[in-house]
Parts: C-alpha cells; structure tokens; sequence
C-alpha cells in the first residue's frame, strides 16, 4: 500500500491544493489552546493544571460535536460530485443550525455543572479553582466554536479550504493579542485567557456565517432552518458522535491518569497533550483532503478513482509522520522550555515527547485512513472501530493507574497505553480499507 512513495502521481496537484490551506487551519486552531498554555504556564504550575482539566472537559463538548465538520464535508461533497451544488450549500446550511441548538443546548447544560464536572477528575484545591473559572466563561463559546466546525465542513465539501485558512489563522492572532491584553494587561488571570479566546471564536462565526449565507443566496438557497433537513443531518452524525464519544472516553481516562501521577506530571501531560493533537492535526490535513476527494468520486460514481487517492494518501500520511517524529524529537529539550520554568514539569514533558514521537508514522496511517472512511460516509464502521479500539486501550490505562506509578515512569507507561490504542486503529481501519463495502456511489449514501 505505501509502494513507490516518491512516484508522481495524479492526484498530487488536487491533494496539494486542499491539504496545504486545510494544514493551515489546523495547526491554527491549536494555536489557541497552546497559546492558552503557554501564557498560564508562566502564572504558575496550578493553573496549567486546570488549564489541562478545563479543556479537556472542553475538547470533549466540541469534539464530541466534530461530526458537524466531518459529516458536513462529506454530505456536501457527495453532492457536489453528483453536479447538485445548490443541494450541496443545502446540506450545510442544515448542519450549521443543528450546530447552533447544540451549542446553546450545551450551554444550558454545561453552565451549572461546571464545579462537579472538574470534580470528577479529583484535582487538588488550587487546581479545581482555575479549573472552574476557565470552564464557566468558556461556555459561552461552545454556540461559536461548534458553528465554525460546520461552517468549515461546507466550505471543506465545496472543495475550498483557503477561507477556514484565511479566517482560521486570523482568529488565532487575535487570540494572542486578546490573551496578552486581558491576562497580563488587565491581570485578568486564567479567566482573562478564556475571554480572550471566547470573543476571538465568536468573531470567526461570525466571518464563517457571511461566507455561508453569501454562497446560498448566489445559489437561490433559503438560509431558514429547515426541520427535515437538520433532523437528517444529525441522523447522518450518530454514527460519529458515537466514534467521537469513544474516543474522547479514552482520551479523559488518560486526563485522569495523568493527574493521579501528580500535579508535575499532570502539567507536563497538558503540554504533552496539547502538543499531541497539535501534531494530529497537522497529519490530519491529508485526512482533510481525503474526506473532500473521495466524497466527490463517490458521489460523481469513479470508484477507480477512489480507491488510488485513498493509497496515495496513505502514503502522504506515513510520511508526514516519519518527519513529524523526526522534527519533535529535533526540538523537544528546548520546545519544552517555551511553556514553563519548572525543571521538573520540562523533565516530564520531554520523557513524554519522545515516547509521542515514537508513534508519529502510525498515526499519520489512522489518520488518513479515518478521513477515507468519513468521506465515504462510512460512519457505522467507524462508530464500531473505535468502540473497540478503546476497549483494547483501557486495560492499559487501568494497570497505569493501579501500579501506583509517579513522576517519569508513570507519564512515559501511560503514553505507551495511547500507543497501543493507535496500534489497534490502525488494525481495524486497514482491514475496512482493503475491503470495497466502503465504497458507496451516489450524490446520497
């Protein structure tokens, strides 16, 4: 599957023209949570533990949510690819109102239950505190943060990932700027960091929203709800919430591992962390592409077509995991310095670095072959893979956690257990792609 890697080949040009704005955009929308990081690790050890706590319990609204991107692509490249774009814009204008009654749904729910939630990880008094206060104003994001997920699906669908780019790295700046001002300008703190990227989202909604309802209105779209059509978009989500769900199970149980290895190794976990979905993010501008590309082939009927871009990608992700591992491994000592002065949360943090370095090549695989499969619509399969793939990881986790590990050698076992829930991912999604009942022609799966 990953012959001849150096050979051109013809999908290069297209997977170019998508993946590179698509990397773009990813790597600027972790630029807010390390910006976040960076900034509150110099207030003090405690508050870059509740930064890991608070976004976590964050990442998980919102990724749980991902399927407004991810289905959203898919949907509206399919329709595309069957020469119904005014069906296309439909389809997304669909999922950006389910992504508005989530958010504000969310809102209702979560508000109030910020204090039990940072509970649940048991974090120490001074940690929970910080913790509470990042998660209570960063509520107020969630409506803007899940509008610009399905806002991006469309544009991503319509084959045009310069604008999430374009809007993505100018909410990233205004991220920085607003943290400095309120944080260190206004002695805001850690609650100052969370406006600051709160009014920083809500400005790229309101960007994305311009974009949308300019491109429906070209097309004679009605930019109302429609009630079947969120209905369907969120029947056609379950299949990935329930991935999602899976997967953000693994990644909280890791949260609470880490922070019974104590305050030190919780810190360096979060940049860890960070620093993971980061790379993630950076490999998964292929997977990107890929969700664009095989959508439409599927949905213009060129099954041919669809299987050689999936192995092109599949070579494109290796690689790009081979220099990733390469590269952090290059400047991890001195990476780690940028995030905090305490010698013994960068001692940690490097130790879990090299082991995440380690699994770079197979990620940069899963990745690919995820976006392969949700471009395909294919989400059943991925609802099942993941479910299993976590069952495989939490043994793991739990003989970490039981072994009354501290300090390096409890971080560095613990992302060996994210190592082998990569391997099993790897495993399952391999096996789907080499089979042909992904591969489902027409402008609707």
């Amino acid at each position: 599957m990953i012959r001849h890697p150096f050979r051109r080949h013809s999908a290069d040009g297209e997977i170019l023209r998508l993946a590179l704005p698509a990397l773009g955009a990813l790597v600027a929308e972790p630029l807010f949570l390390l910006t976040d990081s960076a900034i509150i690790g110099h207030l003090g050890t405690p508050e870059l533990a509740g930064l890991g706590i608070a976004s976590t319990v964050l990442g998980t609204l919102v990724n749980v949510s991902i399927f407004l991107a991810y289905g959203t692509t898919a949907a509206v490249a399919r329709r595309l690819g069957a020469g119904d774009t005014a069906g296309a814009l439909r389809s997304g204008i669909d999922g950006c109102w389910l992504a508005v009654l989530i958010g504000v749904a969310t809102v209702a729910v979560g508000w109030p239950l910020a204090p039990w939630v940072v509970s649940l990880f048991g974090p120490g008094d001074d940690v929970a505190e910080h913790a509470e206060i990042y998660l209570r104003i960063s509520f107020l994001g969630i409506p803007s943060m899940l509008l610009v997920l399905a806002a991006t699906g469309v544009l991503r669908g319509l084959q045009d990932t310069r604008t999430p780019l374009y809007v993505a790295v100018t909410g990233a700046v205004a991220n920085v700027v607003l943290n400095i001002v309120l944080v260190y300008g206004l002695d805001l703190g850690i609650g100052g960091s969370a406006m600051g990227t709160v009014l920083a989202q809500t400005g790229m909604a309101a960007v994305f929203i311009r974009v949308v309802v300019r491109g429906a209105r070209r097309e004679g779209v009605a930019i109302r709800p429609d009630g079947r059509g969120v209905a369907q978009a969120f029947g056609a989500g379950v299949p990935l919430i329930v991935r999602t769900v899976a997967m953000r199970v693994a990644l909280i149980v890791i949260t609470v591992v880490a922070a019974g290895l104590g305050t030190a190794a919780l810190a360096a976990h979060q940049v860890a962390f960070t620093t993971w979905m980061l790379l993630a993010l950076i490999l998964d501008a292929v997977a990107i592409a890929a969700q664009a590309l095989v959508g439409r082939a599927l949905g213009a009927g060129d099954v041919d077509g669809a299987r050689s871009i999936t192995r092109r990608m599949v070579q494109w992700g290796v690689l790009s995991g081979v220099a990733l591992a390469v590269l952090l491994l290059v400047i991890g000592n001195g990476y780690a310095r940028l995030f905090t002065p305490d010698a013994e949360v960068r001692d940690l943090l490097f130790a879990a670095l090299v082991v995440a370095a380690a699994m770079q090549p197979v990620a940069g695989w899963v990745f690919v072959l995820d976006g392969v499969l949700i471009g395909a619509g294919d989400g059943r399969y991925l609802a099942w893979a993941s479910v299993v793939s976590v069952v495989a990881f939490l043994p793991a986790a739990w003989l970490v956690a039981e072994a009354d590990l501290s300090g390096k050698t409890g971080l560095m076992w613990l992302w060996g257990a994210i190592g082998i829930w990569m391997l099993v991912r790897l495993i399952t999604l391999a096996l789907r792609e080499r089979s042909d009942t992904w591969m489902v022609t027409g402008a609707v799966r």
